[in-house]
């Protein structure tokens, strides 16, 4: 299951992200997403569970958790739109 998380501090690297999942169930990966020039987080990641229940469960009980003094919002991810060219 892909959940993504967004509403991250700045601070928070993709092991936080692993540590904050793990106590739910198996984290196959957890990433953080950065800006290329720069390395900074830009306040979203992605973190993949190999149970979808465990998964659900995670989300149920982290959407809202105040992190670094922010608000998590944690939905399932959905399928990432291809761009159209005109």
């Amino acid at each position: 299951m892909n959940i993504f998380v967004s509403n991250l501090g700045f601070h928070v690297e993709s092991n936080d992200l692993r540590n904050l999942f793990t106590p739910y169930g198996e984290v196959t990966s957890a990433n953080v997403v950065t800006e290329r020039e720069t390395n900074r987080s830009r306040g979203f990641g992605f973190v993949e569970m190999t149970n979808k229940n465990e998964g659900m469960e995670a989300i149920d009980k982290l959407n809202g958790n105040i992190v670094e003094g922010r608000a998590l919002t944690v939905n399932e991810a959905r399928p990432k739109e291809k761009k159209k060219f005109w």
